[in-house]
């Protein structure tokens, strides 16, 4: 058996280096596809990575109270990440928080309200400004860092703002001076106290890009706009050990504050990421479905090479048959050969893969992710079209009559 495998591999390497061109081209169908889906399973991993870095970096005693239940569906996940959605659904408000905060366990307690404002500066006037009102609390949960000056403080927090990197160079085209100086929103005159660091966040849990966003104090933020609608509130447990009994008293102190209206979800550890996590999962999922019919079209294409290599090698069969190769020796002979070509088709698509993946890498924060995992789904799935599009050439070759294919003539 061993020596038969061995014949029949040389066999098929001979064939595939007599038509190399068209060996080339069945083999980069294949790769065109496997390629498709390694890039979808690195950037996948990538983000997975990333998200649990988040979830690292934000710690396992932060619980997030957010309006509306948790939605799982497409359209319903894209909501959710709308802020513009969250303002108008949202049933948060300041008595939530003053509730949550008298929950034992918990240690620190900020809302996330974020509206989009004029800011004027000395310099530069700023539409559609991300304005962020939120207390003290925040820096405890969440510490940004910062270049210049000093967070919200109990001193400074009524008049005072902390900027975005980006924002501050937006508003005042620098970020060396900024502190001290006054922006304006809606006619009122704020004090910067603070600019951030660059933060750089990819995935962010607040749905809040920081780096052109202005802080400010939640109570004279809803003094200035009149309302605010509070989209999210984190909160600090004193530990991680009864973090799910913490959680479900949280809920429970604010559907008494509520009266019973239960229109939120409270989450913690990984849940924490949702929405975002999930619709990266369900968008790697339609492009999966997408590069799998690609690698599909490229299981035809070796189909209809191996159709044509049966035919032209119909003599050839019949030469085997008759010095007394057996049909299920032609079988295998034929089927390792589109094994051979899909495998190759698979390596090539797989460098082909992890090269479009760190190229990609320059532009974006999703490093490539490896790991043998993908090597193993890439091995399987090129062995499973290998096989699922070679069985019919395979079969038709080793039913040919021998005496028929030895009158055949090229």
């Amino acid at each position: 058996m061993p020596f038969l495998l061995k014949t029949h591999f040389k066999l098929a390497r001979t064939a595939i280096k007599e038509n190399r061109t068209r060996s080339l081209l069945t083999c980069l169908g294949i790769a065109i596809g496997v390629a498709s889906i390694i890039l979808i399973l690195s950037l996948m991993g990538s983000i997975s990575n990333l998200v649990k870095d988040e979830i690292g970096n934000i710690g396992s005693d932060l619980i997030v109270v957010r309006p509306g239940a948790t939605k799982d569906t497409v359209t319903g996940i894209v909501e959710e990440l709308t802020s513009a959605s969250s303002f108008r659904n949202s049933n948060l408000n300041l008595a939530d928080i003053e509730a949550a905060a008298k929950v034992e366990g918990v240690t620190a307690v900020a809302p996330i309200a974020v509206s989009y404002n004029t800011v004027e500066s000395e310099k530069n006037t700023l539409r559609s400004v991300p304005v962020l009102g939120t207390t003290l609390d925040f820096n405890k949960i969440e510490p940004l860092p910062l270049r210049y000056g000093a967070f919200l403080t109990e001193n400074n927090e009524d008049n005072s703002v902390v900027l975005g990197h980006t924002l501050s160079l937006a508003l005042f085209n620098t970020i060396n001076s900024t502190v001290g100086k006054t922006v304006s929103i809606m006619g009122e005159k704020f004090m910067v106290v603070g600019v951030l660091d660059e933060v750089n966040k990819s995935i962010n849990f607040d749905n809040v890009d920081f780096d052109n966003a202005l802080i400010v104090n939640i109570n004279r933020l809803n003094t200035v706009i009149g309302s605010t609608q509070i989209q999210q509130i984190n909160i600090k447990a004193a530990n991680t050990d009864g973090l799910e009994a913490v959680s479900s008293n949280v809920r429970d102190a604010i559907v008494n504050q509520k009266r019973g209206d239960d229109n939120f979800t409270v989450t913690y550890g990984d849940n924490i990421t949702h929405p975002a996590s999930s619709l990266f999962t369900i968008i790697s999922g339609m492009l999966t479905i997408v590069a799998a019919i690609s690698l599909v079209v490229g299981g035809i294409g070796v189909m209809n090479i191996m159709l044509v290599s049966v035919a032209e090698r119909t003599r050839e069969i019949g030469i085997r048959k008759a010095v007394g190769a057996s049909s299920r020796n032609i079988l295998m002979q034929f089927l390792l050969e589109s094994l051979l070509l899909s495998i190759l088709g698979g390596i090539l698509g797989l460098i082909l893969g992890y090269v479009f993946a760190f190229l990609l890498s320059i532009v974006t924060p999703f490093t490539p992710y490896i790991s043998w995992e993908i090597v193993a789904i890439t091995f399987l799935t090129t062995t499973a079209i290998g096989v699922i599009f070679g069985i019919y050439p395979a079969i038709k070759a080793a039913s040919r009559n021998p005496i028929d294919s030895l009158k055949h003539y090229r």
